[in-house]
């Protein structure tokens, strides 16, 4: 607030510790250094905080970069990433985008035996592409479905439990000799290191299967995804890097003798803790015996909370005109967004102290999936985004993205195209 980067006339804004996004890749690298006979291909899945400066950073920190869009493949080579240093996953890539990934030397992980084939159709042999399948270990869901992957009907891989579809997966492997990599995701929030750990066994068993039945070592990598859950109830980043690598030791510990280079695409493990949402209290209200104090961090940027409160619960600080934090009794009260639905609230029933007009509310762990991927419901414009930076007490802050303007909201809205429908007849 000193900086002027929150105020009344910037009413939100989202934040990234720049210095705890490093410590983050420390860690992951660090979990897996632990391995000495393993080679790790670490990158950051970009849907988790799709902003050029944020992957621009993981770039410099030696990460790769993980991508599931051609936009996100255009963030990735912007922000800096050698194409070897990009994987393309994505269920539904066209023709083009294959033919780009591949022209590009990016590796690209088939979804679909149906893919497979296309990308064979547009293979050539002088590709620097590593190509790969994924499958489903249909291992089973977390607590929450929506983001568990390895389920028996799940969209993502071949499912490898159905009937015939483990022998298709082999041959496929033995007819192919430039197809060396297996992919398998089990999930992420809700879901228990177990699970994701037997997800990725499954996954080593098939690939140890495939390179005896060909006979060589056909399948020489495998991507093991990301999903590590993240602690959303206190400030500490559990579970660690370290015990994932553990649980992964405990379910296949063959994995880690030096004969599968390994693939990782963590995402919100990396941000969730680096990342916070503030935001002005502009009215407070009663309605029913209950305080409700109207911000203007809603739906539009905490989505999944919004519409899915018991699984996405963010935590919630209290800060007054200042910024200072607000003391005082607790109080409950529900924190509310501007989008214009009777649910658009982020926190219901907190006990907090006493909010005002004119406070401002933090929501806390929002790194990740939060303020870099707005909705633009209501046509609310997006937030701008600052980094940070100040272990040595001397708070150094950079912006990360601009607030939109409400020029670009109308741009974006079909302005230049705004007689098209008024002129726009039936021939007679």
């Amino acid at each position: 607030m000193a900086e002027g980067l929150l105020g009344e006339q910037r009413p939100l804004a989202g934040f990234l510790d720049a210095d705890g996004i490093r410590d983050s890749v420390d860690a992951l690298r660090d979990a897996f250094a632990a391995e000495p006979h393993v080679r790790v291909l670490h990158t950051f899945a970009a849907k988790a905080a799709s902003l050029i400066p944020v992957l621009r950073l993981l770039a410099d920190s030696g990460m790769g970069c993980e991508v599931a869009s051609p936009g996100e493949l255009r963030l990735a080579v912007e922000a800096g990433f050698p194409p070897a240093r990009i994987v393309l996953d994505s269920p539904a890539k066209t023709r083009d985008e294959l033919r780009l990934a591949l022209a590009l030397g990016v590796s690209v992980n088939a979804d679909s035996l149906g893919e497979l084939r296309r990308i064979e159709e547009l293979h050539s042999p002088g590709s620097r592409s590593v190509l790969g399948l994924r499958v489903n270990p249909q291992v089973g869901g977390g607590s929450i479905g929506a983001m568990s992957t390895a389920t028996a009907t799940s969209k993502f891989g071949v499912a490898l439990h159905d009937p015939g579809a483990r022998e298709q997966v082999v041959e496929a492997f033995a007819r192919r000799s430039w197809l060396t990599r297996l992919h398998a995701h089990v999930g992420s929030q809700g879901c228990p290191l177990e699970l994701i750990a037997e997800g990725i066994a499954e996954t080593y068993r098939l690939a140890e299967e495939i390179n005896e039945r060909v006979g060589t070592r056909r399948v020489t990598g495998i991507d093991i995804g990301g999903g590590l859950p993240v602690n959303f109830t206190d400030d500490e980043a559990r579970p660690a890097f370290a015990e994932y690598v553990a649980a992964l030791r405990r379910a296949a510990p063959g994995i880690f003798d030096g004969r599968y280079d390994l693939v990782t695409e963590f995402g919100r493990s990396l941000l969730a803790k680096n990342g916070f949402i503030a935001a002005r209290v502009e009215y407070t209200k009663e309605a029913g015996g209950r305080r409700i104090a109207l911000t203007h961090a809603g739906a539009q940027i905490a989505t999944r909370t919004v519409f899915m409160p018991d699984a996405w619960p963010l935590r919630v600080g209290a800060f007054d005109t200042e910024g200072r934090p607000r003391t005082g009794p607790p109080m409950v009260q529900d924190i509310a967004g501007p989008c214009c639905f009777a649910g658009d609230v982020v926190a219901h029933a907190r006990e907090l102290p006493e909010l005002r007009e004119g406070d401002y509310v933090t929501l806390y762990d929002t790194g990740a999936y939060y303020f870099s991927t707005p909705w633009a419901y209501n046509s609310l414009p997006r937030p701008a985004v600052y980094g940070f930076a100040g272990k040595t007490g001397v708070m150094r802050f950079a912006p990360v993205r601009d607030a939109q303007s409400l020029d670009s909201v109308a741009e974006e809205s079909g302005l230049r195209h705004a007689d098209a429908l008024t002129g726009l007849r039936s021939m007679s």
